[in-house]
């Protein structure tokens, strides 16, 4: 599988040295990597389809401070999409409203009908892209409906539907952003943990540091606004374990790579 890592943060916070240690991970997630740093105007999106511990133009840029009050960043195992930079993640673009989204994703879509129409918009193949058009255009549809821009409140009310219908079944650990909040969600347990440092709080598939990492609530979508959790979403319950029907899956999937 894959690895994210996010910040959400008041101020611009310096990564540097937690995105070393992620980049280093990339020795058993070699088939791409991405990197995302996200204001209210834009998203500066970077990425490859080389292994990150490989590539001289990431290491030229670790070389140097790298600041953000949002960032996503994703190293990549393929399981569903070939090995090529349209597969690469963060995904990002523009709702109906003009409001930037970007997305990283961690897991697998095993069946989630809903899905299926995107296999012929996407410019890529994986599942991680048709979860990023799907949310886009049920945002853009109920924003077409009401006739103005969507509250945060109604977004989130929005995505968090989404999100607990889509994660039956199916493994979900997702980190995006729409310039200004950061939501992270996992249904499976001790996949994403969180660390909060003052006005600062990051997030990653596996502790990067000795500091005091924390699992992430799990089976329900989480807000934060400037390093703070500020919604909640509803438990849903959907809780992904391994079991021999996904491996197997996975296995067969592998084979065709």
């Amino acid at each position: 599988m894959c690895e994210l890592f996010g910040v959400s943060s008041q101020n611009d916070f310096l990564v540097n040295t937690y995105l070393d240690t992620f980049y280093r991970h990339s020795d058993h997630h070699p088939h791409g990597w991405g990197l995302a740093c996200v204001s209210r105007t834009g998203a500066l999106i970077e990425k490859e389809s080389i292994q990150a511990s490989r590539s001289n133009y990431l290491r030229e840029r670790l070389s140097q401070p790298i600041e953000s009050k949002i960032l996503l960043a994703h190293i990549r195992y393929a399981t569903i999409g070939n090995v090529e930079y349209r597969n690469c993640h963060p995904f990002t673009g523009r709702d109906n409203t003009g409001r930037r989204w970007t997305l990283v994703h961690n897991g697998t879509i095993f069946d989630y009908p809903p899905l299926n129409p995107y296999v012929r918009k996407q410019v890529g193949d994986t599942d991680s892209e048709r979860i990023f058009l799907y949310l886009m255009e049920r945002m853009n549809r109920v924003q077409n409906g009401k006739g103005v821009r969507l509250t945060f409140e109604e977004r989130f009310g929005l995505l968090d539907e989404i999100i607990g219908d889509m994660a039956k079944g199916n493994k979900l650990n997702l980190l995006f952003t729409d310039g200004k909040y950061l939501y992270v969600h996992t249904n499976c347990c001790g996949t994403l943990f969180y660390l909060t440092k003052e006005t600062t709080t990051l997030f990653s598939t596996v502790p990067l540091t000795e500091e005091a990492w924390q699992p992430l609530p799990f089976t329900r979508l989480l807000a934060y606004e400037r390093g703070r959790l500020i919604r909640t979403g509803t438990n849903h319950e959907q809780e992904y374990i391994e079991n021999k029907e996904s491996m197997g899956f996975l296995y067969r999937i592998f084979a065709n790579l």
